[in-house]
């Protein structure tokens, strides 16, 4: 579910004729996005990034083309729709993965609106790993994607761990419409299931090999601050208290009682990293490193969280 792409104004007719290549369209949007001063935090990090994003989008080509294709002479209609998109993204600020309707994460395409988080985690990299760095000779059987959103996380996991079943789990009832249209797209539904609940009480008895999760967790300062184009993103992904840990508390506190023994718990914290550290100086997080970047996502092991019950138990919100 796309958003509406802009009407385009005389001028913007104008442009439509002065366009004629992808690589005018590509020169033109990132002229545009410079000029408008865009935040880039969704997919892509700066305006040529964007702009490359926007033009393969419009036109569903890959990302790997051929250079020669940059030359191809577009249609009237692929140029209209190019400059509407541009014009669409600088206007309204919605990030151009929901102005598409798709955004990429571990590899693969994934439906996205307003309903969702846009894809984004680090954890991603891990993914494609099939999580080695602790299943190096038996990859986890059973998986749960905690605040699963899209989907994206749990169902990119069996589709790069093809012998695992996961549970996909979201408190948002339109979050897990979206997610259920993935497990659709990617005919995973005899492995992956969504479940709607509040943290872990839809999976009462359930037991995991893995828990990962991409909680809310920007705390009331950086919600406040943050750019526009996170505005139009659900509130409810993204705040969690005044230091952004009240959700990652209680999975902290819940996670070991699904949780086999010798399984691991991913969580990324993002910015509330420092946070946490402070708020548990005595346990052992184990903050992972990205080779794409990206930071503040913590691994803790069955034994880490047995160890640290009681400090768990203790935890209040801020």
């Amino acid at each position: 579910m796309s958003s509406p792409q802009s009407t385009l104004t005389l001028t913007d007719e104008a442009i439509v004729e002065d366009l004629f290549s992808v690589r005018d369209c590509l020169r033109w949007a990132t002229t545009e996005f410079h000029a408008h001063r865009l935040h880039f935090g969704h997919g892509t990090d700066s305006a040529w990034d964007e702009a490359v994003a926007l033009v393969l989008g419009a036109l569903h080509l890959p990302w790997d083309i051929d250079p020669a294709v940059l030359d191809a002479r577009l249609l009237g209609l692929e140029r209209r729709r190019i400059v509407s998109l541009v014009r669409s993204r600088i206007e309204s600020r919605r990030p151009l993965p929901y102005l598409l309707g798709e955004a990429f994460f571990a590899g693969f395409p994934f439906e996205v609106d307003e309903r969702v988080l846009i894809p984004r985690s680090p954890t991603a990299e891990l993914i494609e790993q099939g999580f080695s760095a602790w299943f190096d000779e038996t990859p986890p059987a059973r998986v749960l994607d905690l605040c699963t959103g899209s989907g994206c996380m749990g169902i990119a996991t069996a589709l790069h761990l093809p012998t695992c079943e996961v549970d996909l789990v979201d408190i948002s009832v339109e979050a897990l419409e979206v997610a259920k249209a993935n497990i659709v797209r990617h005919d995973v539904g005899r492995r992956v299931r969504a479940v709607a609940s509040d943290l872990f009480e839809g999976v009462a008895g359930q037991h995991y090999d893995l828990i990962v999760s991409n909680p809310p967790y920007v705390d009331t300062r950086d919600l406040a601050a943050m750019p526009a184009e996170y505005r139009h993103e659900p509130g409810l992904a993204l705040g969690a208290g005044r230091d952004g840990l009240d959700i990652v508390r209680r999975i902290l506190r819940e996670a070991r009682r699904y949780l086999n023994d010798g399984g691991m718990l991913i969580v990324e914290v993002g910015n509330s990293q420092r946070h946490l550290e402070a708020a548990f100086p005595e346990v052992p997080f184990l903050w992972l490193e990205f080779e794409r970047g990206g930071e503040g996502v913590f691994a803790l092991s069955a034994e880490d969280l047995d160890s640290h019950a009681d400090q768990f138990a203790a935890a209040r919100p801020a």
